[in-house]
């Protein structure tokens, strides 16, 4: 059992805590579970005003603590102070969304065991696990941004994300945290007014906010804001993608983990204020009439706003334009996101930041949400392969089967192709600057749980990540091959955000990436470095793109 630290504050600790005094000592093990939550326990102080969290295992923890406010479409303002102690115990709000549409399956509900909390637009939030408070610790700093794509999600969506175990083991801060989504955060109203010329990034500058926040507050909590690691997955990745290329967050972040969502490209202007058009058609406004949306109801305003992605999507496919993501997205506006996060170039404001980036070996997995696929022939893969890469599809199996030599008929169809070449091409523009290193990864381990059907599926290896193999267990089994690789995966990541060096024991040497040395790793229950095991597959991939993620 691991020793738990009971919080021992009486008399002038409660004064010491609020006003930055020292951490307290803890007791021993006889207490472990037990959670401290009173008026003399877990305070400390904000720029707004003291809060008080809750003490357990080893931690301090706080969640729902505001770090802005914002009216709908507007940029963040410093949150409003409190008087005395606000308590900090619960999650706040999520972000307003769409129902989530996995609830529909068991098997997924199930694997991904989510947490939709409660929804409500004042959702500028962050959530905080700490070992210190007020102690001088200096802390690495973990900031996770949710995934979701810029739609949906929230910072306690998914077991994986709590930050207890990372935070216990690599003497850290973890950070999780909510912010605007879809119309809420990045409905481009621009074409109406310099009201709402950043109405478009709306999102965005709440994530710059948050940051702002944690440079100027962490240390309170014993990080150091002098060394912080934004890291996030899928939709996570796309931010941490864009924050690198974002003016003003440069210097609030000083290491970048991308994971399966490497944004290379994200809206153009004439897209998304096209989408702020035609929402005001849906809904039989005229221009004049925007100031109405700042009061709709939230149902009607996302109704609207889904039929005008559609409509414009639908125009810009015929336009010749292809991509993963398309409508709820930060825009390139020439002011909050000058220019595309990594297109030509890598972004010169983080040329001196290492940046870690990888993908699953499967990412949206075929035969996970297509049973049929999972007894698929190598026929029927054959030919559902020439659907999309006709006569190169030859060309696309050899290529494929140099890769990975002991591939399945299945493999065919659910190694991912679509990540991972934005993954790597990203990479390459970063070790292209010759500035701070860049590391690769491929998560490949397989979940056992419900007979496998999850394999390396997009979202697998946060768990693993975060050391929460047995938390997350419906989606990792829990068992003692997910617990042993966790274990290495979360001090690579912990020694990323420490030193920007990934090294960890139990791990292979992890070379630094670079366009000759195609360094990658692999990460399994034997985990290696590959070199370019994929490059000509990948090449052949690159000839149907999709841009975007």
């Amino acid at each position: 059992m691991k020793p738990f630290m009971q919080c021992l504050f009486v008399g002038t600790s409660l004064l010491l805590s609020a006003c930055g005094g020292a951490s307290p000592k803890c007791a021993g093990a006889e207490d472990s579970g037990r959670i401290v939550a009173s008026s003399e326990t877990a305070v400390t102080r904000t720029e707004a005003g003291d809060v008080a969290g809750y003490a357990g295992e080893g931690l301090y923890v706080f969640k729902g603590i505001p770090y802005a406010r914002a009216e709908r479409f507007m940029a963040p303002q410093a949150p409003e102070k409190w008087e005395g102690v606000r308590s900090c115990r619960a999650f706040g709000p999520t972000c307003p969304q769409a129902v989530r549409g996995g609830w529909q399956s068991d098997e997924h509900a199930f694997a991904f065991d989510w947490d939709d909390g409660h929804a409500g637009e004042d959702c500028l939030r962050v959530n905080i696990w700490t070992p210190g408070l007020n102690d001088g610790g200096r802390r690495p700093v973990m900031v996770w941004l949710h995934g979701g794509g810029y739609a949906a999600g929230s910072g306690q969506e998914l077991p994986s994300y709590d930050g207890a175990n990372l935070a216990r083991k690599g003497d850290a801060v973890i950070v999780t945290l909510n912010h605007r989504l879809n119309v809420l955060g990045f409905l481009d109203l621009s074409a109406f007014g310099e009201e709402y010329a950043a109405s478009g990034n709306a999102g965005l500058l709440d994530l710059v906010a948050a940051l702002r926040w944690v440079n100027r507050n962490i240390e309170a909590f014993g990080g150091d804001p002098d060394n912080v690691t934004i890291f996030g997955q899928s939709g996570g990745g796309g931010k941490v993608s864009t924050l690198l290329a974002t003016p003003a967050a440069a210097g609030l972040f000083h290491k970048a983990i991308v994971q399966s969502g490497s944004m290379l490209r994200t809206m153009e202007r004439s897209y998304s204020q096209r989408i702020g058009r035609v929402l005001l058609e849906e809904l039989g406004l005229r221009p004049a009439e925007v100031g109405k949306l700042k009061t709709m109801p939230y149902e009607q305003l996302l109704a609207a706003g889904e039929q005008a992605v559609a409509r414009v999507k639908a125009e810009a496919e015929r336009e010749g334009i292809s991509t993963f993501i398309f409508g709820w997205a930060p825009t390139v506006d020439g002011d909050v996101l000058p220019r595309q996060p990594f297109e030509p170039t890598a972004p010169e404001q983080s040329r001196d930041i290492p940046l870690l980036v990888g993908t699953t070996l499967h990412e949206f997995t075929m035969s996970t949400y297509v049973p049929s696929f999972r007894t698929i022939t190598e026929e029927q893969a054959e030919a559902f392969l020439r659907q999309r890469y006709g006569d190169r599809t030859e060309e696309f199996l050899a290529a494929f089967r140099k890769a990975y030599p002991a591939c399945r008929p299945v493999d065919l169809i659910d190694v991912d192709c679509v990540f991972r070449p934005g993954a790597v091409e990203q990479a390459r523009l970063k070790a292209q600057q010759q500035g701070a290193p860049v590391y690769m990864y491929l998560f490949g381990w397989e979940s056992p749980v419900m007979d496998g059907m999850l394999r390396s599926t997009h979202c697998m290896e946060i768990p693993f990540v975060f050391d929460n193999t047995v938390r997350h267990a419906s989606m990792t089994g829990g068992g003692p091959e997910a617990r042993a690789l966790a274990d290495r995966m979360s001090r690579a990541w912990l020694n990323f955000a420490r030193t920007g060096n990934p090294e960890a024991e139990g791990l292979p040497a992890w070379e630094a990436y670079t366009p000759e040395n195609g360094a990658t790793m692999y990460f399994d229950n034997d985990c290696r470095v590959l070199h370019h095991h994929d490059r000509e597959l990948l090449d052949v991939v690159r000839s149907f793109p999709t841009r975007g993620f």
